[in-house]
C-alpha cells in the first residue's frame, strides 16, 4: 500500500514534505543561504537633455555636452568599454494653449537627449566622477546600482550556507516525524538572486564630490535536497 507521510511545523513558510516512494520514505527540503558582501563596482545611467529652436540646435547642444561628459569619464580612468550609449532621443517641445482649447499646440522647439550607461570599477572615485559629469552638463540621472565584478565566490559561499540550512531543516523535520535524516538522494539548485540598492533622481550642481553610500549586497542561493527518511 502506498503511504504518504505529511509533516507540519509552525511557521509562515511552506514546509517540506516527506513521502513514500517505491517503499522508501523520502524527505524533500529547500535550504536558503544568504551572504552579506560589500560591492566593488557601480553602474550609473546618466545623460544630457538640451533644447533648441530647431532639431539641429538641440542635437548640437546635447552632443557638445555629452562629449564633455565622455572626456571627464576618460580623465577619471573609466575605460572605453565601460561606457555605452543607452539611448538617444529627439522630441518636439509644444506650447499648450491656455485659453483656446480648440487651437492645436504650437511647436516651440526641440529637445535632444543622450543617455550613457557607465560602469565604475573604483568605488572610491564614484562621488568625484558624478560631480565631474554634472559640472560638464549631465542633467539627467536615471539610476545607480551596485554590484560585484566577480560574484562567483560570494555565490559559492551562499550555496554552502543553503546546503547547511537544508541539512539542519531535514534533521529537525525527520526528528519531529519520529525518524532520522538518511542519505542524500538528490540535490538541485533551486534558484538565486542578488539584491542591489538602487535609486533614481535628477542631478543638481554640487560644490564638492557627491556623497555616495554603497551599503552592502545580499547574495542569496537556494538548494533543494531529497533525503531518505529512516524510521
Amino acid at each position: 500500500m502506498r503511504q504518504v507521510l505529511a509533516v507540519a511545523l509552525a511557521g509562515a513558510m511552506a514546509l517540506p514534505a516527506a513521502a513514500w516512494s517505491q517503499g522508501q520514505a523520502e524527505l524533500t527540503v529547500t535550504g536558503t543561504g544568504e551572504i552579506q558582501v560589500l560591492p566593488d563596482m557601480a553602474t550609473v545611467t546618466l545623460g544630457v537633455e538640451e533644447q533648441g529652436q530647431t532639431a539641429e540646435e538641440a542635437v548640437a547642444a546635447a552632443s557638445a555636452k555629452i562629449a564633455a561628459v565622455l572626456d571627464t569619464l576618460s580623465a577619471a580612468g573609466v575605460a572605453p568599454e565601460d561606457v555605452q550609449t543607452a539611448g538617444l532621443t529627439l522630441n518636439p517641445v509644444y506650447e499648450t494653449p491656455r485659453n483656446d482649447v480648440n487651437r492645436p499646440p504650437r511647436i516651440l522647439g526641440f529637445e535632444a537627449g543622450n543617455t550613457l550607461r557607465v560602469t565604475v570599477r573604483q568605488l572610491g572615485g564614484l562621488g568625484a566622477i558624478l560631480d565631474g559629469v554634472v559640472q560638464q552638463g549631465a542633467n539627467n540621472f536615471r539610476g545607480l546600482s551596485f554590484g560585484l565584478q566577480d560574484p562567483a565566490m560570494a555565490e559559492d559561499d551562499a550555496r554552502k550556507e543553503a546546503v547547511t540550512d537544508a541539512l539542519a531543516k531535514a534533521a529537525v523535520i525527520a526528528g519531529a516525524a519520529g525518524g532520522s535524516r538518511g542519505a542524500i538522494l538528490s540535490i538541485e539548485e533551486a534558484g538565486s538572486g542578488n539584491m542591489r540598492p538602487e535609486f533614481s533622481a535628477r542631478l543638481a550642481m554640487s560644490d564638492g564630490a557627491m556623497p555616495v553610500a554603497p551599503g552592502s549586497l545580499t547574495v542569496t542561493e537556494r538548494v533543494t535536497i531529497v533525503f531518505a527518511l529512516e524510521q
